[in-house]
């Protein structure tokens, strides 16, 4: 029990503080079990190619040039439209002024990126609904010339990435030091619903719910991030601008002017089909999401289960206990698949390990006991008795009793002809 006690403490400790290596592996084994589900049909993508740059005579465009390509998406019947872009200097060919209007006539947002400088937007309303939470601020924003941030909202385009440099989860709402700013898809939700405030449900771990009007209540993380589920939104193009009843995130395809960011699946996007994915991803009912108690499920299935492989193994006997063993690790790899299939993010890929470490050390002392007590019967019991009956006790050590057993018997006492000689 020493043992038993010791090696689960210790397979418990990866857990405990998170190891990079082991967040690597639960987070790689989300990539490879969440689904991918359908787009919600609310969006689109409109990339803006080199074909159009060198059409257009290169980059950058003028405002004018942005202000009818705005136009023309909602002239084909676009509900909105996202520029994800950073306009924090004025055009030097004046169509600020034209592209402010154009931004005005219709539902838009336009990109902030995230920097430390120590500046922030106004703060939108938001209601908090449980503990006050604090949560690590935002380092400041780059922001967007007043001429065009009076005229469309802003959306925050900060991606932080995980452990291994892929982009995963996006925080809806970034607490500042005087209030929150949500991110660019939040925005976009927001404005389409009619909405003016946020409403933040918390507890004791952080937040546990953003809820926007016209929305169901969107499932975070404690940091209040929402996992990304990497839809194949529809993508158009300046021709095609097939972009009826859709809002419309708008970005540059053309290589050398937005930076590609890396997510899973050896994806390389651009800053708005991530924001686009996004938007997608608070739409999908039960999309998936990593539950404040993930860490206290997965130490409750990792000390169950390996407690219950030890005992296996050390009650009922090897071939039993084996059996028993390998029928709670499929079960294990089952339900852990089951959890993740309807979105709850529970990973269950150290308990597997565990449980082989724990099914492989109790093997061993098994065995090794096994064997001890196999050579001392051998030693005590070889000199005197038939080797088959040496075997028998070896086979089932449970027959040597100390005071023996008491039973009715007949014994022959024979003589072998020629036997003295």
């Amino acid at each position: 029990m020493k043992w038993a006690i010791t090696l689960i403490g210790l397979l418990t400790l990866p857990l405990l503080f998170n190891l990079a290596p082991l967040e690597v592996m639960r987070l790689k084994t989300f990539d490879a079990l969440v689904t991918t589900p359908e787009p919600t049909g609310y969006f689109s993508i409109l990339n803006i190619d080199e074909q159009f740059l060198d059409d257009q005579g290169g980059y950058p465009l003028p405002r004018e040039t942005l202000a009818k390509i705005h136009k023309d998406i909602i002239d084909a019947g676009a509900l909105g439209v996202g520029w994800v872009m950073l306009f924090p200097h004025p055009d030097r060919m004046g169509g600020d002024d034209e592209f402010s209007i154009q931004l005005a006539n219709s539902p838009s947002v336009i990109a902030m990126p995230e920097i430390s400088n120590g500046l922030y937007p106004p703060t939108v309303g938001t209601v908090i609904k449980g503990p006050i939470v604090s949560l690590p601020k935002a380092q400041g924003f780059l922001q967007n010339i007043d001429v065009l941030k009076e005229s469309a909202n802003q959306g925050a385009i900060s991606a932080p990435v995980d452990v291994d440099n892929l982009v995963r989860r996006i925080p809806l709402l970034q607490q500042t030091n005087n209030g929150w700013v949500a991110s660019f898809g939040t925005e976009v939700l927001k404005i389409l619903g009619g909405g003016r405030t946020y409403q933040i449900v918390t507890n004791l771990n952080g937040i546990e719910q953003v809820r926007v009007r016209g929305i169901p209540p969107i499932a975070t993380d404690s940091l209040g991030r929402k996992w990304i589920s990497w839809v194949d939104t529809p993508q158009t193009d300046l021709a095609e601008m097939d972009v009826e009843n859709k809002f419309v995130f708008v970005g540059f395809t053309a290589k050398g002017i937005m930076p590609q960011i890396a997510v899973p699946n050896n994806k390389l996007l651009e800053p708005h089909k991530i924001q686009a994915a996004l938007a997608e991803s608070i739409l999908i009912q039960d999309s998936p999401y990593i539950p404040d108690w993930s860490l206290a499920a997965e130490l409750l299935i990792l000390v169950i289960t390996v407690t219950f492989v030890w005992l296996c193994i050390n009650i009922f006997g090897m071939t039993t206990g084996i059996t028993l063993t390998s029928l709670l690790f499929f079960s294990t790899i089952f339900f852990g698949h089951w959890f993740i299939q309807r979105g709850i993010l529970i990973d269950v890929t150290w308990t597997l390990i565990s449980q082989f470490i724990t099914g492989s050390t109790a093997f061993y002392l098994r065995f090794r006991e096994q064997y001890k007590l196999r050579q001392q019967i051998k030693k005590q019991f070889g000199k005197y008795l038939d080797p088959r009956m040496v075997k028998k006790l070896q086979d089932n050590p449970e027959l040597c009793k100390v005071n023996g057993n008491r039973v009715d018997c007949s014994i022959i006492f024979t003589d072998l002809r020629g036997f003295t000689s």
